[in-house]
């Protein structure tokens, strides 16, 4: 019998110390003025930006979900940390506030330096997208709690806003319009439903090409969520901005609503795109598009509330576009999205 120790036990501190090197460089890309102690420490310090008169602390908490599954099965994983920072900081800058630090958890239940850096990797370049810093987190290894070659990822960010900036939707009036920002695919909700879709309706595996698409089923699904940051903090300097969502799990339907005033709602007017995936994981599946609109972002990641005055310049020389408008409604249900949009 072998002699009774921890690495025996399951947790390997030599991997641990080996994985905490390989990322250190990575790191220290993410580091801002404002962080005055960072990973390393049993905590980070992280002062307040300087011509803040009244600081507001806004923070935003999520996970992958079962895209994770993509990466696992692809040995793929220096992107999935890009999503899991998406995630967090396109929530926080929802309320106008600028991301200033992230934290992460990376848990397994055998550590591979290897595979922890990769993800590490990735979620330092998604704050770098995002301008904030990655000041510390936490790897836990979990012997016989999660099957072999698997890991579960969470983040935590936290970011910071002039109180009297606050953008919290309760300036949003009727007549508004909403100004969509596209996505780069699936981002990273839905993935339950794309997961029936892909290998159980269509029996196909990471490796396999989707002809419709012109790419795997790899790289089409594990496109990173696309960062909004830098680009919504420069747009409200300039513009005036009533309200903002982040459509993540629950879509249009869920989504619009959480920031739009009582009494009003959003008609979905507009003639915008919709992604090939989106038609292509539909047209398998036989979905309808309440069902889509339900689930998915389906090409718009991002949307901004602004008076209609502001959108003909909003939208110039950009990406952007009009997606419909606020309107009053006492319905139950806020959105409504008439005609065929697939």
């Amino acid at each position: 019998m072998s002699e009774l120790n921890y690495k025996n036990a399951g947790v390997d501190i030599v991997e641990g110390a080996k994985m905490v090197e390989k990322i250190k460089p990575l790191v220290k890309r993410t580091m801002r003025p404002e962080v005055l102690a960072g990973i390393g420490g049993f905590s980070s310090l992280v002062s307040i930006p300087e011509g803040i008169k009244n600081p507001v602390l806004v923070s935003g908490t999520d996970g992958v979900g079962t895209k994770l599954k993509f990466a696992f099965l692809s040995g793929i994983h220096n992107t999935i940390g890009i999503d899991l920072v998406a995630m967090c900081v396109n929530d926080v800058i929802v309320g106008g506030a600028e991301p200033l630090f992230f934290l992460d958890y990376f848990a397994t239940g055998k550590l591979s330096a290897e595979v922890g850096a990769e993800v590490v990797a990735g979620i330092a370049e998604g704050c770098f997208q995002a301008g904030c810093a990655l000041v510390g987190g936490e790897t836990a290894e979990m012997p016989d709690f999660y099957e072999s070659g698997e890991y579960d990822l969470a983040g935590f960010c936290v970011g910071v806003v002039d109180r009297e900036k606050i953008i919290d939707g309760s300036k949003i009036k009727e007549g508004d319009c909403i100004i969509g920002i596209p996505s780069t695919g699936v981002h990273s909700n839905g993935f339950s439903l794309v997961r029936k879709i892909v290998f159980n309706k269509m029996g196909l595996s990471t490796g396999d090409m989707i002809d419709e698409l012109g790419l795997t089923v790899a790289q089409e699904f594990l496109k990173p969520t696309r960062i909004y940051v830098k680009e919504v903090l420069e747009l409200i300097k300039k513009f005036k901005i009533s309200g903002m969502v982040h459509i993540t799990g629950g879509g249009f339907y869920e989504n619009i609503p959480r920031v739009i005033p009582e009494g009003l709602g959003a008609l979905i007017d507009g003639k915008f795109p919709v992604l090939p995936v989106f038609k292509w994981m539909k047209s398998c599946a036989g979905l309808t598009q309440r069902e889509m609109f339900t689930t998915f972002n389906c090409g718009t990641g991002f949307m901004l509330i602004v008076p209609e005055d502001q959108v003909e310049e909003l939208l110039k020389d950009s990406d952007r576009y009009y997606v419909g408008r606020i309107v009053r409604t006492d319905e139950v249900e806020r959105v409504v999205i008439p005609g065929n949009h697939f």
